[in-house]
């Protein structure tokens, strides 16, 4: 997978894309990661990329051509890479807090594309023909407004890069991740088996592993109802597990009146 990033600080990129999962995917050969200044791409003799609203009003605007200029001399050079495959048109992203709320569900979709351009901006906003007419896709990380798009673009980069085959240690991990079956997981455990008093739950030191499983499940369960009811709204659940979520319920309401 290739991801060209579209920033005015692509020096904050450096050691996010160097070290880490990042940095070994990157030599391994399973992702390209690329930050590019779109100031080179302003058109003009000052480099300049934004300017003022039309109507009036506080802040700056980042203007279309910039932006526009950048993803079409990327999406040509990642054409010139492929030589005679025809690439599939990339994913262009907008790094916006009005866009799409991020989620497991987007990465995994992502991951399945072969080119994701992001693209982060800074001042007030957008000009608008760069959402009607140039991107893809346009997504927030955060019902919160940061300085730039950057953070969220690394978000995005490293959750979706985790899901590249061979970008793990343990292929499992992206698998049995929270939200990724639609629960919170489970808690983790390791040695010594006993500390400060503290044990570890006998289930998972039985050796059975039919039942450490059913633990597991039912206690990614418990937590999800607990700190994420609302996921469990789009959970797949099983009869046995929507009783038990209504046990749980009814022994809430019951210590309650206690």
């Amino acid at each position: 997978m290739r991801f060209d990033v579209l920033t005015l600080f692509p020096e904050m990129f450096s050691g996010m894309f160097t070290t880490s999962i990042l940095g070994k995917a990157q030599e391994k050969g399973i992702v390209s990661l690329n930050a590019i200044n779109f100031r080179e791409f302003s058109g003009n003799k000052h480099h300049t990329v934004d300017d003022y609203p039309y109507g009036g009003g506080g802040g700056m605007v980042l203007k279309a051509e910039p932006i526009f200029n950048a993803v079409e001399h990327v999406v040509a050079a990642a054409r010139a890479e492929a030589g005679e495959r025809e690439p599939r048109a990339p994913r262009v992203v907008l790094m916006c807090p009005q866009g799409e709320t991020y989620t497991q569900r987007k990465a995994e979709e992502f991951a399945k594309e072969d080119h994701i351009i992001l693209v982060c901006g800074h001042y007030e906003g957008y000009d608008e023909r760069i959402r009607e007419h140039l991107v893809t896709d346009e997504i927030s990380i955060g019902d919160y407004v940061l300085t730039g798009g950057e953070i969220a673009a690394c978000a995005i980069v490293d959750s979706v890069t985790r899901l590249l085959p061979g970008a793990l240690g343990n292929e499992l991990s992206s698998v049995t991740d929270s939200y990724s079956t639609g629960l919170l997981e489970h808690p983790h455990y390791t040695r010594p088996a006993e500390f400060r008093g503290w044990k570890v739950p006998d289930v998972l030191i039985s050796g059975h592993h039919v039942n450490v499983d059913a633990w597991r499940r039912e206690q990614s369960l418990y937590r999800t109802w607990r700190r994420r009811p609302d996921l469990l709204e789009r959970a797949e659940l099983n009869d046995k597990e929507r009783k038990l979520i209504e046990r749980w319920k009814e022994e809430e309401k019951e210590k309650e009146t206690k």
